[in-house]
């Protein structure tokens, strides 16, 4: 056998090996699991607003600039409602936020002053 033919016959021995050992060691963790709850990014409707809620906490950037436009909390008050408080850092003034979880990839939210607004989830 030529050394051309030995490294693909182990290569191809090898492949068979792993997909051997994948077959084999039992279930494992899906790919990518289902959102939950409002954790992730989400985009507003104009697309210049990036907000990220993590554990509890938000961020929002400019989508333009990357500049941090606002940041605070968030609490889930049930299954579906997110109310979120913060502070707008270009204004320097506070922000409130009720929010409804119409689907997994899509929230209305009405900010305190009345003003309605979608937030739809980013991959």
């Amino acid at each position: 056998m030529t050394i051309a033919r030995k490294l693909l016959t182990a290569g191809a021995a090898a492949s068979l090996l792993a997909a051997a050992a994948c077959t084999t060691t039992g279930p494992s963790e899906p790919i990518s699991a289902a959102p939950k709850g409002v954790e992730g990014n989400w985009i507003d409707a104009k697309g210049t607003g990036l907000s990220t809620f993590t554990a509890g906490s938000f961020t929002t950037v400019a989508t333009d600039t990357g500049q941090k436009l606002s940041e605070g909390s968030y609490t889930m008050t049930g299954p579906t409602s997110v109310e979120i408080h913060g502070t707008s850092l270009i204004r320097q003034t506070p922000v409130s936020f009720n929010c409804l979880m119409v689907s997994t990839s899509q929230l209305n939210c009405t900010s305190a002053s009345g003003q309605n607004f979608v937030l739809t989830r980013r991959a």
